[in-house]
């Protein structure tokens, strides 16, 4: 969306802006953690999409793509549609693998915060969990990247059962294919080891690393502690009565097997200036970019790719288009900083890694009460500026006034 949005302002009068999406409202996923303990509703967090786009001069075609033909720049339709392009920007996100591991997603045996249908579904069944508290197990399986939001549900969990004044009844487990606690796929941001595992023993939450879950089933999580990537060192059996495990992603299946775009998961193979080499006309956003792992880790664990980081390449994506259309020189390039409000219920952590992948200019987390209230502040503001059209490039602008109040250069 704020790539439409700085597209359409950085085009010419004559180019047309073409937005493709299965359905025609925004969902902000980062609130979906408080949707599942039910602080917030579907249509607090949901933004209509044809009005907005419609009043900037964007053709918005609510349709799913099916397939893409990037010989011939055509995007295929579920409706059967055939959509031509000069210039495509890939901003899809993943497909969500469930069935990567037996028994885990909404269809089967476990939770997920990954879309809002999900999360909803979670919510009514943490209500039916709360009349009759068990084990709880929250976590990411392996060769899951996006590590922040299991850290958030667990602690969202925790601080909501307080309330309900039944935490005493509830056993929590965190359960993550990371080498350690608070690695996040970035091997680490700062202090988050030590504050995270301060935070998980505060919380009483006991934790397993290192974790590759092996079946799930109704009320049970079968996971081996791994030793080395061959060896188990301890095979577990969690009981659980309620939990929400994060999948791995995928890329999505439209582009899957296109040999020279994506990589075998079918991520989108870019460069610096965020366009891809064989096909030089399509350029890819986000989640469904190709980011190698991160180091050695004994269960795979992806990079995560954040919400400041895919703002950056949204910008170098339209300057590049822009400066092709206007014949000059293709140069910019992406920050790839990582910049995250981790939200814990009752506090929460804020952690910057400029850039994200080590070595790094900055290297700094920090946590506190301010942090959830941070978090609410740029929900509210970043939902209003996508009501009203305007583009969604302002977490820089909102980190750095966290950053001068703490007094932190860069």
């Amino acid at each position: 969306m704020g790539c439409a949005y700085e597209m359409k302002e950085k085009a010419r009068k004559q180019d047309e802006v073409i937005v493709i999406n299965d359905i025609d409202h925004y969902d902000f996923i980062p609130s979906n953690p408080w949707v599942l303990v039910g602080w917030r509703k579907r249509e607090q967090i949901t933004v209509d999409l044809v009005k907005p786009m419609r009043k900037k001069g964007i053709e918005f075609i609510g349709d799913a793509a099916t397939k893409l033909d990037p010989k011939n720049k055509i995007i295929h339709c579920a409706s059967g549609r055939e959509v031509k392009y000069d210039y495509l920007v890939i901003a899809t996100g993943p497909t969500l693998a469930f069935g990567a591991v037996k028994g885990l997603g909404p269809h089967a045996n476990t939770q997920s915060v990954c879309h809002i249908d999900h999360a909803e579904q979670a919510y009514n069944a943490f209500e039916e969990f709360c009349k009759n508290p068990g084990p709880i197990v929250v976590g990411a399986a392996q060769g899951a990247s996006c590590y922040g939001p299991a850290y958030e549900t667990a602690m969202i969990i925790d601080t909501e059962l307080k309330r309900r004044k039944i935490r005493d009844k509830v056993k929590m487990t965190f359960v993550t294919a990371e080498p350690y606690i608070g690695h996040l796929g970035l091997d680490g941001v700062g202090d988050t080891k030590s504050l995270l595992e301060s935070e998980m023993r505060e919380r009483h939450i006991n934790w397993i690393t290192n974790a590759k879950i092996t079946n799930i089933t109704k009320d049970k999580i079968f996971i081996d502690k791994m030793a080395t990537t061959e060896d188990i060192k301890q095979q577990h059996e969690l009981d659980m009565a309620y939990s929400m495990i994060l999948p791995p992603f995928k890329g999505i299946d439209a582009l899957q097997g296109i040999e020279g775009l994506v990589n075998p998961a079918g991520f989108v193979i870019v460069n610096k200036h965020q366009h891809n080499d064989k096909y030089p006309e399509i350029y890819a956003i986000g989640v469904c970019i190709a980011i190698p792992p991160m180091g050695n880790s004994l269960v795979p664990v992806g990079v995560p790719k954040t919400g400041f980081m895919i703002e950056s390449m949204a910008a170098a994506a339209t300057d590049n288009i822009a400066a092709r259309l206007y014949d000059n020189e293709v140069k910019t390039e992406a920050t790839w900083n990582a910049i995250c409000l981790a939200d814990f219920g009752d506090g929460g952590v804020l952690f910057v890694a400029k850039p994200q992948i080590p070595p790094r200019n900055v290297n700094w987390a920090v946590d506190g009460k301010w942090v959830h209230a941070a978090k609410v502040g740029y929900e509210k503001m970043f939902l209003a500026r996508i009501k009203k059209g305007k583009s969604s490039s302002m977490f820089e602008t909102v980190t750095a006034n966290l950053l001068k109040v703490h007094k932190i250069k860069g």
